[in-house]
Protein backbone atom coordinates (compact mmCIF):
# COMPACT_ATOMS: atom_id res chain seq x y z
CA UNK A 1 0.00 0.00 0.00
CA UNK A 2 1.32 2.94 -1.09
CA UNK A 3 0.03 5.63 2.15
CA UNK A 4 0.38 8.03 4.78
CA UNK A 5 0.61 6.40 7.89
CA UNK A 6 -0.15 2.65 8.09
CA UNK A 7 1.50 1.34 5.09
CA UNK A 8 1.27 -1.90 3.51
CA UNK A 9 3.47 -4.66 3.59
CA UNK A 10 6.72 -3.81 1.89
CA UNK A 11 9.79 -4.75 3.52
CA UNK A 12 11.92 -1.73 1.80
CA UNK A 13 11.22 2.27 2.57
CA UNK A 14 9.09 2.62 -0.26
CA UNK A 15 6.52 5.06 0.72
CA UNK A 16 5.47 7.49 2.87
CA UNK A 17 2.99 6.44 5.64
CA UNK A 18 -0.88 5.67 6.06
CA UNK A 19 -3.02 7.50 8.09
CA UNK A 20 -2.03 6.28 11.42
CA UNK A 21 -3.67 6.51 15.24
CA UNK A 22 -3.33 5.36 18.85
CA UNK A 23 -4.94 7.15 21.80
CA UNK A 24 -1.88 8.78 22.89
CA UNK A 25 -1.26 10.04 26.86
CA UNK A 26 -2.07 13.46 27.62
CA UNK A 27 -2.94 15.13 24.42
CA UNK A 28 -5.74 16.64 26.19
CA UNK A 29 -8.62 16.35 23.22
CA UNK A 30 -12.15 15.78 24.01
CA UNK A 31 -15.09 13.96 22.18
CA UNK A 32 -17.15 17.25 20.53
CA UNK A 33 -20.57 16.98 21.61
CA UNK A 34 -22.02 20.54 20.74
CA UNK A 35 -22.13 22.30 18.47
CA UNK A 36 -21.23 19.50 15.36
CA UNK A 37 -19.97 20.29 12.49
CA UNK A 38 -21.81 19.22 9.21
CA UNK A 39 -20.77 16.26 7.73
CA UNK A 40 -17.23 15.39 8.10
CA UNK A 41 -15.56 18.73 8.50
CA UNK A 42 -13.81 18.66 11.91
CA UNK A 43 -10.82 16.66 13.79
CA UNK A 44 -11.20 13.20 14.72
CA UNK A 45 -8.79 10.68 16.74
CA UNK A 46 -8.39 7.27 15.24
CA UNK A 47 -8.81 4.18 17.33
CA UNK A 48 -5.16 2.87 17.15
CA UNK A 49 -2.30 4.19 15.12
CA UNK A 50 -1.26 7.10 16.90
CA UNK A 51 -2.74 9.84 14.84
CA UNK A 52 -5.58 12.71 14.72
CA UNK A 53 -7.38 13.50 11.20
CA UNK A 54 -8.48 16.97 10.27
CA UNK A 55 -11.04 17.42 7.29
CA UNK A 56 -10.67 20.97 6.12
CA UNK A 57 -11.90 23.54 3.27
CA UNK A 58 -15.76 22.21 3.33
CA UNK A 59 -15.08 18.61 3.67
CA UNK A 60 -12.34 18.67 0.77
CA UNK A 61 -9.00 18.61 1.98
CA UNK A 62 -8.21 15.69 4.59
CA UNK A 63 -4.82 16.30 7.00
CA UNK A 64 -3.13 13.66 9.32
CA UNK A 65 -1.19 14.36 12.68
CA UNK A 66 1.22 12.09 14.39
CA UNK A 67 0.80 12.06 17.46
CA UNK A 68 2.61 10.48 20.96
CA UNK A 69 2.12 11.70 24.62
CA UNK A 70 5.43 13.58 23.71
CA UNK A 71 5.06 14.73 20.61
CA UNK A 72 2.74 15.77 16.96
CA UNK A 73 4.06 16.90 13.79
CA UNK A 74 1.96 16.71 10.99
CA UNK A 75 1.90 13.72 8.40
CA UNK A 76 2.52 13.22 5.16
CA UNK A 77 -1.45 11.94 4.03
CA UNK A 78 -2.65 15.60 2.55
CA UNK A 79 -5.55 14.70 0.70
CA UNK A 80 -8.28 16.21 -1.12
CA UNK A 81 -11.25 15.80 -3.36
CA UNK A 82 -13.27 18.06 -5.53
CA UNK A 83 -16.45 18.19 -3.78
CA UNK A 84 -17.51 17.33 0.04
CA UNK A 85 -18.26 13.97 -1.21
CA UNK A 86 -16.75 11.08 -2.40
CA UNK A 87 -12.70 9.72 -2.17
CA UNK A 88 -9.91 12.02 -1.17
CA UNK A 89 -6.68 11.60 -3.65
CA UNK A 90 -3.05 11.79 -3.32
CA UNK A 91 -0.59 10.71 -5.60
CA UNK A 92 -2.65 7.70 -7.01
CA UNK A 93 -3.52 6.76 -3.53
CA UNK A 94 -7.51 6.72 -2.83
CA UNK A 95 -8.47 7.51 0.70
CA UNK A 96 -12.78 7.10 1.86
CA UNK A 97 -14.25 8.52 5.10
CA UNK A 98 -17.83 7.88 5.47
CA UNK A 99 -19.87 8.48 8.49
CA UNK A 100 -20.94 5.83 10.99
CA UNK A 101 -22.69 8.04 13.31
CA UNK A 102 -22.99 11.91 14.73
CA UNK A 103 -19.32 11.45 15.89
CA UNK A 104 -18.22 8.28 14.28
CA UNK A 105 -16.67 7.99 10.93
CA UNK A 106 -14.79 4.78 9.21
CA UNK A 107 -11.40 5.90 7.46
CA UNK A 108 -10.12 3.24 4.30
CA UNK A 109 -7.36 2.44 1.92
CA UNK A 110 -8.02 1.48 -1.24
CA UNK A 111 -5.19 -0.72 -1.42
CA UNK A 112 -5.49 -2.22 1.91
CA UNK A 113 -7.89 -3.98 3.59
CA UNK A 114 -10.17 -3.09 6.78
CA UNK A 115 -11.05 -0.10 8.50
CA UNK A 116 -9.61 1.74 10.91
CA UNK A 117 -12.70 3.67 13.11
CA UNK A 118 -12.21 7.40 13.44
CA UNK A 119 -14.16 9.70 16.99
CA UNK A 120 -14.84 13.20 16.55
CA UNK A 121 -12.89 15.20 18.64
CA UNK A 122 -13.20 19.11 20.08
CA UNK A 123 -9.85 20.00 18.35
CA UNK A 124 -6.14 19.16 17.09
CA UNK A 125 -4.56 19.18 20.53
CA UNK A 126 -2.45 21.46 21.79
CA UNK A 127 0.81 20.67 20.57
CA UNK A 128 -0.07 19.75 17.19
CA UNK A 129 -0.03 22.81 14.54
CA UNK A 130 -0.72 23.31 11.21
CA UNK A 131 2.08 22.85 8.12
CA UNK A 132 3.48 20.41 6.67
CA UNK A 133 5.80 17.08 8.02
CA UNK A 134 9.22 18.45 8.80
CA UNK A 135 11.29 18.57 5.52
CA UNK A 136 14.43 16.41 5.75
CA UNK A 137 17.45 18.40 7.46
CA UNK A 138 15.11 20.39 9.35
CA UNK A 139 16.80 21.80 12.97
CA UNK A 140 15.77 19.96 16.09
CA UNK A 141 17.05 19.09 19.56
CA UNK A 142 18.26 15.68 19.28
CA UNK A 143 16.80 14.57 22.90
CA UNK A 144 13.26 15.83 21.25
CA UNK A 145 14.06 13.34 18.17
CA UNK A 146 15.01 10.47 20.74
CA UNK A 147 11.44 11.10 22.82
CA UNK A 148 9.30 11.45 20.05
CA UNK A 149 10.93 8.14 18.58
CA UNK A 150 11.26 6.03 21.65
CA UNK A 151 7.58 7.12 22.48
CA UNK A 152 5.83 5.91 19.96
CA UNK A 153 7.35 2.24 19.69
CA UNK A 154 6.19 2.28 23.45
CA UNK A 155 2.55 3.50 22.17
CA UNK A 156 2.25 1.80 19.40
CA UNK A 157 4.48 -1.69 18.90
CA UNK A 158 3.15 -4.92 20.27
CA UNK A 159 5.87 -7.33 20.48
CA UNK A 160 8.55 -6.00 22.86
CA UNK A 161 7.40 -9.05 24.89
CA UNK A 162 7.72 -11.73 22.12
CA UNK A 163 10.93 -10.36 20.89
CA UNK A 164 12.39 -10.66 24.47
CA UNK A 165 13.39 -6.90 24.91
CA UNK A 166 12.45 -3.79 27.64
CA UNK A 167 11.94 -1.33 25.89
CA UNK A 168 12.31 0.92 29.39
CA UNK A 169 15.32 -0.96 29.68
CA UNK A 170 16.43 1.10 26.16
CA UNK A 171 15.76 3.71 27.22
CA UNK A 172 16.84 3.87 30.44
CA UNK A 173 20.49 2.72 28.21
CA UNK A 174 20.47 5.29 25.60
CA UNK A 175 18.73 8.72 26.36
CA UNK A 176 21.48 9.68 28.71
CA UNK A 177 23.97 9.41 26.21
CA UNK A 178 21.71 12.16 24.06
CA UNK A 179 22.59 15.63 24.46
CA UNK A 180 21.94 19.20 22.61
CA UNK A 181 25.35 18.76 20.85
CA UNK A 182 24.66 14.98 19.83
CA UNK A 183 25.43 14.85 15.78
CA UNK A 184 23.53 13.35 13.52
CA UNK A 185 25.93 10.57 12.74
CA UNK A 186 25.76 9.93 16.59
CA UNK A 187 22.13 9.89 17.08
CA UNK A 188 21.56 8.01 13.84
CA UNK A 189 23.66 5.08 15.39
CA UNK A 190 22.16 5.14 18.73
CA UNK A 191 18.69 5.18 17.08
CA UNK A 192 19.63 2.32 14.77
CA UNK A 193 21.05 0.31 17.74
CA UNK A 194 17.91 0.61 20.01
CA UNK A 195 15.67 -1.50 17.40
CA UNK A 196 18.21 -3.46 16.04
CA UNK A 197 17.57 -6.22 18.84
CA UNK A 198 14.11 -6.87 17.58
CA UNK A 199 15.28 -8.42 14.35
CA UNK A 200 11.59 -7.30 12.99
CA UNK A 201 11.66 -6.30 9.13
CA UNK A 202 8.92 -4.17 9.40
CA UNK A 203 11.25 -1.69 12.00
CA UNK A 204 13.76 0.82 10.05
CA UNK A 205 14.81 4.39 10.19
CA UNK A 206 16.13 6.69 7.35
CA UNK A 207 17.75 9.95 6.68
CA UNK A 208 17.02 11.09 2.98
CA UNK A 209 19.10 13.51 3.11
CA UNK A 210 22.10 11.10 3.15
CA UNK A 211 20.54 8.14 1.98
CA UNK A 212 23.41 5.60 2.86
CA UNK A 213 22.15 6.08 6.40
CA UNK A 214 19.92 3.78 5.99
CA UNK A 215 19.00 0.67 8.54
CA UNK A 216 16.21 -1.84 8.21
CA UNK A 217 15.30 -4.86 11.18
CA UNK A 218 15.47 -8.21 9.88
CA UNK A 219 15.04 -11.94 11.43
CA UNK A 220 18.35 -13.10 12.47
CA UNK A 221 18.37 -16.41 10.29
CA UNK A 222 17.70 -13.64 7.23
CA UNK A 223 20.36 -12.06 4.67
CA UNK A 224 18.40 -10.26 2.42
CA UNK A 225 20.17 -11.54 -1.76
CA UNK A 226 21.63 -8.49 -3.46
CA UNK A 227 21.16 -8.30 -7.02
CA UNK A 228 23.82 -11.03 -8.11
CA UNK A 229 22.38 -13.51 -5.55
CA UNK A 230 18.65 -12.70 -7.09
CA UNK A 231 19.84 -13.32 -10.40
CA UNK A 232 21.63 -16.73 -9.33
CA UNK A 233 17.75 -17.43 -7.84
CA UNK A 234 15.81 -16.28 -10.84
CA UNK A 235 18.13 -19.24 -12.56
CA UNK A 236 17.71 -21.58 -10.41
CA UNK A 237 14.10 -21.53 -10.63
CA UNK A 238 14.12 -21.03 -14.50
CA UNK A 239 15.99 -24.54 -14.43
CA UNK A 240 13.28 -26.50 -12.76
CA UNK A 241 9.95 -24.20 -13.84
CA UNK A 242 7.46 -26.34 -15.45
CA UNK A 243 6.99 -26.35 -19.06
CA UNK A 244 7.01 -23.09 -21.44
CA UNK A 245 7.05 -19.78 -20.52
CA UNK A 246 3.36 -18.37 -21.32
CA UNK A 247 3.39 -15.28 -19.54
CA UNK A 248 6.25 -11.85 -17.90
CA UNK A 249 4.32 -9.35 -16.50
CA UNK A 250 5.47 -5.93 -14.68
CA UNK A 251 9.56 -6.58 -15.43
CA UNK A 252 9.47 -10.45 -14.61
CA UNK A 253 7.66 -9.74 -11.05
CA UNK A 254 4.65 -11.99 -12.17
CA UNK A 255 5.56 -14.53 -14.32
CA UNK A 256 3.58 -17.89 -15.60
CA UNK A 257 4.70 -21.30 -16.88
CA UNK A 258 2.64 -24.37 -18.21
CA UNK A 259 3.68 -27.96 -19.25
CA UNK A 260 1.78 -30.33 -21.32
CA UNK A 261 1.52 -32.14 -18.19
CA UNK A 262 -1.39 -29.69 -17.22
CA UNK A 263 0.52 -28.09 -14.49
CA UNK A 264 0.82 -24.62 -13.85
CA UNK A 265 3.52 -21.85 -12.50
CA UNK A 266 2.83 -18.72 -11.36
CA UNK A 267 5.57 -17.10 -9.82
CA UNK A 268 4.61 -13.11 -7.80
CA UNK A 269 7.50 -11.45 -6.22
CA UNK A 270 5.49 -8.35 -5.23
CA UNK A 271 2.62 -7.04 -4.81
CA UNK A 272 3.38 -2.84 -5.95
CA UNK A 273 5.18 -1.50 -8.31
CA UNK A 274 3.64 -3.19 -11.69
CA UNK A 275 2.77 -0.09 -13.47
CA UNK A 276 4.43 2.74 -15.66
CA UNK A 277 2.53 5.22 -12.85
CA UNK A 278 3.53 4.94 -8.75
CA UNK A 279 -0.28 4.17 -7.91
CA UNK A 280 -2.40 1.62 -6.70
CA UNK A 281 -4.97 1.74 -9.57
CA UNK A 282 -1.94 1.27 -12.23
CA UNK A 283 -1.09 -1.90 -9.95
CA UNK A 284 -4.37 -3.31 -9.72
CA UNK A 285 -4.96 -2.74 -13.44
CA UNK A 286 -1.83 -4.65 -14.45
CA UNK A 287 -2.46 -7.54 -11.83
CA UNK A 288 -6.25 -7.96 -12.99
CA UNK A 289 -5.01 -8.16 -16.73
CA UNK A 290 -2.27 -10.97 -15.76
CA UNK A 291 -5.21 -12.94 -13.82
CA UNK A 292 -6.77 -12.55 -16.86
CA UNK A 293 -4.52 -14.55 -19.28
CA UNK A 294 -3.79 -17.10 -16.38
CA UNK A 295 -6.71 -18.17 -15.09
CA UNK A 296 -8.73 -18.55 -18.49
CA UNK A 297 -11.86 -20.79 -18.85
CA UNK A 298 -9.88 -23.54 -20.70
CA UNK A 299 -7.30 -23.53 -17.61
CA UNK A 300 -9.93 -23.53 -15.26
CA UNK A 301 -12.67 -26.02 -16.62
CA UNK A 302 -13.30 -29.04 -18.86
CA UNK A 303 -10.69 -31.41 -20.79
CA UNK A 304 -7.77 -29.07 -21.02
CA UNK A 305 -8.25 -27.65 -17.77
CA UNK A 306 -5.01 -27.38 -15.41
CA UNK A 307 -4.35 -30.76 -13.03
CA UNK A 308 -2.50 -28.81 -10.20
CA UNK A 309 -0.62 -25.20 -9.80
CA UNK A 310 2.27 -24.35 -7.96
CA UNK A 311 1.98 -20.55 -6.70
CA UNK A 312 5.68 -19.24 -5.68
CA UNK A 313 6.09 -16.70 -3.58
CA UNK A 314 9.51 -17.13 -1.96
CA UNK A 315 10.68 -13.98 -2.84
CA UNK A 316 8.08 -11.83 -2.44
CA UNK A 317 9.02 -8.75 -0.75
CA UNK A 318 5.04 -7.50 -0.40
CA UNK A 319 3.17 -4.86 -1.15
CA UNK A 320 -0.48 -4.24 -1.46
CA UNK A 321 -2.70 -6.57 0.92
CA UNK A 322 -5.40 -5.48 -1.28
CA UNK A 323 -4.04 -7.08 -3.68
CA UNK A 324 -2.90 -10.30 -2.60
CA UNK A 325 -6.06 -11.05 -2.06
CA UNK A 326 -6.82 -10.56 -5.58
CA UNK A 327 -5.15 -13.48 -6.31
CA UNK A 328 -6.63 -15.54 -3.70
CA UNK A 329 -9.92 -14.47 -5.12
CA UNK A 330 -8.66 -16.21 -8.26
CA UNK A 331 -8.00 -19.65 -6.15
CA UNK A 332 -11.74 -20.37 -5.11
CA UNK A 333 -15.30 -20.70 -6.13
CA UNK A 334 -16.63 -19.93 -2.78
CA UNK A 335 -16.61 -16.78 0.17
CA UNK A 336 -14.58 -17.72 3.43
CA UNK A 337 -12.45 -16.24 6.29
CA UNK A 338 -9.15 -15.18 4.91
CA UNK A 339 -7.96 -13.64 8.84
CA UNK A 340 -9.18 -11.30 11.36
CA UNK A 341 -7.16 -8.02 11.94
CA UNK A 342 -6.51 -5.40 14.99
CA UNK A 343 -3.79 -3.18 15.99
CA UNK A 344 -2.50 -2.23 19.56
CA UNK A 345 -4.98 0.63 21.02
CA UNK A 346 -3.71 1.05 24.67
CA UNK A 347 -0.86 3.70 24.92
CA UNK A 348 0.01 1.75 28.41
CA UNK A 349 -0.76 -1.64 27.40
CA UNK A 350 0.81 -3.84 24.19
CA UNK A 351 -1.97 -6.47 24.94
CA UNK A 352 -4.86 -4.12 23.97
CA UNK A 353 -6.16 -4.09 20.47
CA UNK A 354 -9.15 -2.71 19.10
CA UNK A 355 -11.94 -4.83 18.38
CA UNK A 356 -10.54 -7.38 15.12
CA UNK A 357 -12.07 -6.80 11.79
CA UNK A 358 -12.48 -10.33 9.88
CA UNK A 359 -11.51 -10.25 6.20
CA UNK A 360 -12.81 -12.42 4.04
CA UNK A 361 -11.62 -14.09 0.55
CA UNK A 362 -14.67 -13.42 -2.17
CA UNK A 363 -14.33 -15.34 -5.22
CA UNK A 364 -13.14 -13.62 -8.67
CA UNK A 365 -16.39 -12.64 -10.77
CA UNK A 366 -15.15 -14.82 -13.57
CA UNK A 367 -13.16 -18.22 -13.95
CA UNK A 368 -11.07 -19.30 -10.80
CA UNK A 369 -9.04 -22.30 -10.49
CA UNK A 370 -10.16 -24.74 -7.76
CA UNK A 371 -8.09 -27.27 -8.17
CA UNK A 372 -5.49 -28.70 -6.15
CA UNK A 373 -2.84 -25.80 -5.46
CA UNK A 374 0.86 -26.10 -3.80
CA UNK A 375 2.21 -22.93 -2.62
CA UNK A 376 6.19 -22.29 -2.18
CA UNK A 377 7.44 -20.41 0.75
CA UNK A 378 10.76 -19.41 2.25
CA UNK A 379 12.33 -16.53 4.73
CA UNK A 380 11.76 -14.18 1.80
CA UNK A 381 8.18 -14.86 1.65
CA UNK A 382 7.54 -11.22 3.29
CA UNK A 383 4.80 -9.08 4.33
CA UNK A 384 1.73 -9.13 1.85
CA UNK A 385 3.55 -12.16 0.31
CA UNK A 386 2.66 -13.71 3.95
CA UNK A 387 -1.22 -12.34 4.24
CA UNK A 388 -1.54 -13.54 0.95
CA UNK A 389 -0.22 -17.62 2.29
CA UNK A 390 -2.28 -16.80 5.37
CA UNK A 391 -5.52 -16.32 3.16
CA UNK A 392 -5.08 -19.20 1.48
CA UNK A 393 -4.89 -21.60 4.39
CA UNK A 394 -8.98 -21.53 4.57
CA UNK A 395 -8.97 -22.03 0.99
CA UNK A 396 -10.58 -25.87 0.06
CA UNK A 397 -8.96 -27.98 -0.87
CA UNK A 398 -6.01 -26.76 1.16
CA UNK A 399 -3.06 -25.46 -0.18
CA UNK A 400 0.13 -28.03 0.21
CA UNK A 401 2.78 -25.48 1.67
CA UNK A 402 6.12 -26.68 0.85
CA UNK A 403 9.73 -24.90 1.78
CA UNK A 404 10.39 -22.64 4.86
CA UNK A 405 8.85 -20.41 7.56
CA UNK A 406 7.85 -17.53 5.89
CA UNK A 407 9.75 -14.66 7.34
CA UNK A 408 6.75 -13.60 10.07
CA UNK A 409 6.28 -9.68 9.05
CA UNK A 410 2.20 -9.01 8.96
CA UNK A 411 1.18 -5.89 10.27
CA UNK A 412 0.93 -2.81 7.82
CA UNK A 413 3.89 -0.75 8.64
CA UNK A 414 3.13 2.79 9.98
CA UNK A 415 5.22 5.14 8.94
CA UNK A 416 6.50 8.14 11.14
CA UNK A 417 8.21 11.62 10.40
CA UNK A 418 10.70 12.77 13.30
CA UNK A 419 11.16 16.28 14.15
CA UNK A 420 14.25 16.60 12.21
CA UNK A 421 12.92 14.95 8.94
CA UNK A 422 14.37 11.60 9.07
CA UNK A 423 11.52 8.91 8.58
CA UNK A 424 11.04 5.11 10.41
CA UNK A 425 8.61 2.49 10.68
CA UNK A 426 7.26 0.00 12.92
CA UNK A 427 3.90 -2.37 12.48
CA UNK A 428 1.12 -1.76 14.89
CA UNK A 429 -1.17 -4.71 13.95
CA UNK A 430 -1.65 -8.53 14.20
CA UNK A 431 -3.58 -10.57 11.70
CA UNK A 432 -5.03 -13.24 13.58
CA UNK A 433 -5.89 -16.48 12.21
CA UNK A 434 -9.80 -16.88 10.63
CA UNK A 435 -9.86 -20.76 13.02
CA UNK A 436 -9.03 -19.76 16.15
CA UNK A 437 -8.99 -16.05 15.90
CA UNK A 438 -6.00 -15.99 18.47
CA UNK A 439 -3.10 -17.78 16.70
CA UNK A 440 -0.38 -14.91 14.86
CA UNK A 441 2.60 -15.76 12.65
CA UNK A 442 4.58 -12.51 13.52
CA UNK A 443 8.14 -13.33 14.59
CA UNK A 444 8.46 -17.39 13.23
CA UNK A 445 6.16 -17.05 10.48
CA UNK A 446 3.87 -19.55 9.03
CA UNK A 447 5.69 -23.41 8.61
CA UNK A 448 5.13 -25.24 5.78
CA UNK A 449 3.58 -28.28 5.58
CA UNK A 450 6.56 -29.81 3.78
CA UNK A 451 10.16 -28.73 4.71
CA UNK A 452 12.64 -28.77 1.71
CA UNK A 453 15.93 -26.29 1.10
CA UNK A 454 14.75 -23.34 -0.31
CA UNK A 455 17.91 -20.96 -2.40
CA UNK A 456 20.49 -22.67 0.04
CA UNK A 457 24.35 -21.96 -1.50
CA UNK A 458 24.37 -25.79 -2.20
CA UNK A 459 21.13 -25.79 -4.45
CA UNK A 460 22.24 -22.56 -6.44
CA UNK A 461 25.76 -23.50 -6.91
CA UNK A 462 24.15 -27.38 -8.72
CA UNK A 463 21.18 -25.21 -10.14
CA UNK A 464 18.41 -27.03 -8.22
CA UNK A 465 15.06 -26.21 -7.02
CA UNK A 466 14.32 -29.19 -4.33
CA UNK A 467 11.15 -27.16 -3.03
CA UNK A 468 9.88 -26.57 -7.05
CA UNK A 469 10.82 -30.35 -7.51
CA UNK A 470 8.62 -31.52 -4.67
CA UNK A 471 5.64 -29.55 -5.87
CA UNK A 472 5.46 -31.27 -8.96
CA UNK A 473 6.14 -34.36 -7.76
CA UNK A 474 3.31 -33.93 -5.15
CA UNK A 475 0.68 -32.69 -8.06
CA UNK A 476 1.34 -35.26 -10.60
Amino acid sequence: MTVRSCTPRVTTLLLAAAVALTTAVGTGDAVAHSPRPAGLEGTWRMDGYGTVVSVENGGRLLRTYETTAVSCVPGELTATRPTATGPFRQDGDVVTVNATGPDRAELAFADNVGHRTLRRTAALPANCHGGTAPAPGTEADPRDVFDAYWQTYAENYPFFAARNVDWNAVRDRFRPRITRTTGPAELFSILSEMIRPLHDGHTGLVDLTRPKEYFSGIREDTVLPDEAARKRIDKAVLAGAVGDLRLSRANGMITYSEGSDRIGFLRITGFQGYGQGNGYEDDKAVLGKALDDVFTAARTSGPKALRGLILDLRLNGGGSDRLALDVAERLTDRSYPAYLKHARNDARDPRKFTPAEPVRVRPHQGPVYTGPLAVLTGRLTMSAGETLTQALLGRGPKPTLIGENTQGLFSDKLERTLPNGWKFWLPNEEFLSAEDGRTTYDGAGIPPRIRTDVFTEKELAEGRDSALAEARRRLL
